[in-house]
């Protein structure tokens, strides 16, 4: 009970580890003289180039010469303003002492790897609550806001401020949400629930086409995410897509658990979800094996049940892709810093005593890694500058919060990414361990250039898991952005690897340097992949489709539960 009194006070993460991490550091960093003498010799270098600096712009007719400049994802300081006096030397102060404090926290003998990446990122942190574009005075744009409009900008960004507080007391989502109504607004491409049971919705779409192709898509999404971010607004729905391009495609709908659910397990979501799914689309489809499609860790569901069947002699899949989905959680990115055993104690508590995990309380872990962007930019538009950015469909789905059940995520946390039993073969499905390399169907696999959740590298580590061939995109965009990327996205772009099992396996790095980029969206890419590993069309088949009678029509009920 303490544990989870703590671990609500703290969005879950633990303040042992915390410490643990910072006491490595200082007592290795006391015994580290040489790297103390670097330390202080850096700081003195770092004083001198700011005051050689300031030295400069008292005495240049021009623009000084930048002493540091932001990094390539810092947007921090893009503002004309940031080049004038005296708002350079608040830029270039901060981003020298950001640059030292790295120094400071990196390259310690004797620190852990994990401690160094731990302190470096939480000092990082709380470098950034003190940036100087966070501040009214030290801010060239917010001032000059400010003159222009008379300090109306603050007067709205204290009313954006005081709506939002309301907002989180009384637990509603953000303003601009209510014009992204699933079923009205977003999740709207025509369809039918088919199946259900105490876990899932399966929805079957309506075909589109005279003719579809005979071997049907099964798509598996993430439970921490509601369905509906691979059909949004009908303009940017990949399942849209998928049925215009002639296409039966059926979607998972995961219920949003309640407390009553807190003992369901993760082979309850493989069983439940994946099977029971697979049963009902390939028992309605004629017997006409299945392309399989996972997103997140819908993706990493789909290879422990795709490992499983292959085990078991179960070929009805005859593809799989899998998007921004993680099998080997050794390098896990920077979400590894939220991972491991006092921290896991921790969550696992918060759970117990709710019987399940609210997305809201994992919120403050995902906005951490990138604060920049996600908290005080935003802060710095809504509440000084008085401009909110216009709510969109993407941003409406993220507000759409989940939960899950307590037994199943706390496996998964300490089977997956704690002990990475998937990848090293000791993941177990009905009583026996699975092995990825079982799998033999082939593979289309997307990784997100920005991902902080499934790291493009971890992504990638497929083509050595996997004993079969493998198209690997690599798109740029993030975790979400990266994969709703529609033909006609202005600022869309992949690299792609055809690997054949067999051959050398690439390097991750050295690939991605030596291969061009192509402009646009990689959605007709894996179109025309499962094209060609499909069979001849056969004529659209009516909405009941082979005894399969609609429950109600999509979205369904499971994902209008809040």
């Amino acid at each position: 009970m303490v544990h989870a009194a703590l671990g609500a006070l703290t969005l879950g993460m633990s303040p042992v580890s915390l410490v643990q991490a910072w006491q490595d550091w200082i007592l290795h960093l006391a015994i580290s003289p040489g790297k103390q003498q670097e330390i202080f010799a850096k700081g003195i270098e770092k004083i001198a180039r700011l005051w050689g600096f300031a030295d400069e712009c008292a005495h240049a007719t021009g623009q000084a010469r930048r002493r540091i400049s932001p990094l390539p994802q810092d947007r921090r300081f893009n503002h004309p303003g940031w080049q004038l006096f005296p708002f350079n030397i608040f830029e270039q102060d901060f981003l020298l002492w950001q640059q030292w404090w790295h120094n400071a926290t990196t390259g310690v003998p004797g620190v852990s790897a994990k401690h160094e990446r731990l302190v470096e990122f939480y000092s990082r942190q709380f470098l950034d609550m003190f940036a100087p574009s966070n501040f009214l005075p030290t801010n060239p744009e917010v001032l000059e806001k400010t003159l222009q409009e008379g300090g109306a900008n603050l007067i709205v960004g204290m009313e954006n401020l005081i709506d939002d507080l309301m907002r989180r007391t009384i637990d509603r989502p953000p303003t601009g949400t209510e014009e992204f109504r699933p079923g009205v607004d977003v999740a709207v491409t025509p369809g039918d629930v088919v199946f259900r049971n105490e876990l899932i919705e399966l929805i079957r779409f309506r075909p589109l086409t005279p003719a579809v192709h005979a071997e049907p898509l099964l798509i598996v999404p993430a439970w921490i995410m509601k369905y509906y971010i691979l059909d949004l607004s009908p303009k940017n729905s990949l399942i849209r897509y998928l049925v215009e391009q002639g296409f039966c495609v059926y979607c998972i709908s995961w219920r949003n658990p309640g407390a009553e659910q807190r003992d369901l397990t993760l082979d309850d979501y493989r069983r439940l979800g994946v099977m029971d799914a697979l049963e009902v689309v390939s028992g309605s489809s004629d017997g006409a094996r299945v392309h399989g499609v996972g997103y997140c860790l819908g993706g990493t569901l789909l290879s422990i049940a795709a490992a499983a069947m292959a085990r078991d002699g179960d070929d009805r899949f005859k593809s799989l892709s899998f998007f921004a989905a993680q099998m080997d959680f050794e390098e896990p990115g920077e979400l590894g810093h939220f991972i491991d055993e006092s921290q896991i104690q921790l969550v696992e508590d918060v759970m117990w005593s709710e019987g399940y995990l609210d997305q809201r309380r994992m919120a403050g872990a995902f906005q951490m890694l990138r604060s920049q962007d996600l908290v005080w930019s935003r802060m710095v538009h809504d509440y000084l500058m008085g401009e909110r950015a216009p709510m969109s469909d993407l941003m409406a789905w993220n507000a759409d919060a989940t939960r899950m059940p307590y037994r199943m995520h706390s496996e998964y946390l300490r089977r997956l990414y704690l002990g990475n039993d998937l990848a090293q073969g000791r993941f177990p499905v009905d009583g026996h361990p699975v092995h990825l390399e079982s799998i033999t169907a082939p593979v289309f696999a997307v990784g997100t250039l920005t991902d902080h959740v499934a790291p493009w590298r971890s992504v990638f580590k497929m083509t050595r898991l996997l004993h079969t061939d493998i198209d690997f995109v690599l798109t740029n965009g993030g975790h979400n952005a990266g994969i709703v990327a529609e033909p006609g996205h202005p600022r869309r772009a992949f690299r792609h690897l055809a690997f054949v099992h067999g051959t050398a396996r690439p390097d991750a790095d050295r690939w991605m340097e030596t291969t061009e980029e192509t402009k646009g969206s990689w959605w007709p890419t894996w179109a025309g992949w499962l094209r060609s590993r499909s069979g001849a069309s056969i004529a659209a088949r009516d909405t009941a489709g082979a005894g399969l009678e609609p429950i109600c029509p999509a979205p369904g009920k499971y994902v209008l539960t809040s």
